[in-house]
């Protein structure tokens, strides 16, 4: 009688404290977000030769993003390339990814407001087992979305640029340069800073 009063309590202490801890991994998380829009980091120059007045340094280069192929809803190559001359938001997202979706309202916002002067690239990481063109294509539409969505079929376009989170977000000025970088879910705040950041 007396092992099983024991383990009830135990019992009992357990589900208070699993409880507690959830109550406050949640509290702290809402608070304590990390800082979510990043500038990329610019690669170091060269040195200026001696003869040169100045500090002897350099202003740092800026970096090129590179280049990949997606593929839009008719089946055509498409190149980040392509794009160069405006800024480019470039969204790296799935249909299966709830903060994905929570941001996307945000995004076709913002390409209503401004697609005469961003380029939105919403690239869907379409190679994995659980997303299809298919899959996507019919929660884009059933969803109303206008922005323009290209699907990475042979993973170039994440794996040029190492995506393994979703969603992920570059902001990309009108020369091809990277600028700044979002891991996670962004609201329209931080997505507007990245636009103030390329245009």
């Amino acid at each position: 009688m007396k092992s099983k009063k024991t383990v009830l309590m135990i019992l009992l202490a357990f589900v208070l404290v699993l409880g507690g801890a959830s109550v406050l991994y949640n509290r702290l998380g809402e608070n304590l977000a990390p800082e979510q829009l990043a500038e990329q980091a610019p690669q170091a120059s060269e040195p200026v030769s001696d003869n040169s007045a100045g500090s002897g340094e350099s202003e740092p280069e800026k970096v090129l993003a590179p280049d990949f192929t997606v593929y839009d809803l008719e089946g055509n190559e498409v190149h980040l390339s392509d794009f160069i001359g405006k800024p480019v938001i470039l969204n790296f997202w799935a249909s299966w990814c709830g903060p994905c979706q929570s941001e996307m309202p945000d995004f076709d916002e913002a390409y209503a407001e401004l697609g005469d002067e961003i380029h939105f690239l919403m690239v869907n990481m379409t190679t994995s087992s659980r997303e299809s063109f298919e899959k996507a294509s019919a929660f884009i539409e059933d969803k109303g979305y206008s922005f323009p969505v290209f699907y990475d079929l042979d993973s170039n376009a994440a794996t040029t640029y190492g995506v393994y989170s979703l969603p992920t977000t570059l902001f990309i000025d009108a020369e091809g340069y990277g600028i700044a970088q979002a891991t996670g879910a962004i609201d329209r705040e931080i997505l507007q800073r990245g636009i103030d950041m390329i245009k």
